[in-house]
């Protein structure tokens, strides 16, 4: 991806004096317009230095460092690759970026995005469907490949809870469902799940996004 730090959005006829802003500036330089965003306007090393200093748990978790959710997205797709073998780069990368809206919006729990309603997750979504098109993903999954993103999501979930968060097994269990079809190597690994330093997360992000992410 290209430093842009000198571009400017140009503004839109629409802006008006007083009127509150809605978009953000990122530091690549770019004006993400946050209610219609462009995926012209989506850089994955601002993704990648978002969602490593976006705290999992809303930061209730043990350890030196907050679990961002930079390392969670690698969880997921580390997850969802071993449960699915035989998928696409595409399906991979798509798990990867399944919480990248999150570089804007930040991590909100899943209780209090219930509580905001369904605005909230209207917004998140066409965010969502920018950074896909961005990278070169449908804006909308196949049913089955977004069903496995989220089967991944809850286990890793699930061991985040028990070995960061504080969760014991039967809660666990209760609210994200047993942790299936992993192979007895991977379970292991993520039984010693550690927090990884903002930085690191940052560069291991941006280390498997460049492995799956084939530009034309």
């Amino acid at each position: 991806m290209t430093n842009r730090s000198s571009y400017i959005k140009p503004k839109r006829s629409g802006d008006k004096e007083g009127q509150p802003r809605a978009w953000q500036r990122m530091l690549s330089g770019r004006r993400l317009d946050l209610l219609d965003p462009s995926p012209l306007d989506i850089e994955v090393e601002d993704i990648a230095h978002g969602l490593a200093r976006v705290a999992r748990w809303n930061g209730q978790t043990v350890g030196d460092h907050a679990l961002s959710v930079a390392q969670h997205a690698l969880i997921v797709e580390d997850i969802a690759a071993e449960r699915n073998p035989g998928w696409q780069d595409d399906w991979r990368l798509a798990a990867l970026l399944h919480d990248s809206a999150e570089y804007v919006v930040g991590d909100l729990i899943s209780p209090f995005k219930n509580a905001i309603g369904l605005d909230y997750r209207a917004f998140e979504t066409r965010l969502l469907e920018a950074i896909h098109r961005r990278f070169g993903l449908p804006g909308s999954l196949p049913p089955e490949v977004s069903a496995e993103i989220k089967s991944a999501d809850r286990i890793a979930a699930y061991f985040e809870a028990t070995v960061l968060a504080g969760f014991e097994e039967r809660e666990a269990l209760e609210f994200f469902g047993p942790p299936n079809k992993l192979s007895g190597e991977k379970r292991s690994e993520l039984s010693a799940l550690k927090a990884l330093p903002a930085p690191a997360a940052q560069q291991a992000f941006l280390s498997r996004f460049g492995g799956l992410f084939h530009d034309q």
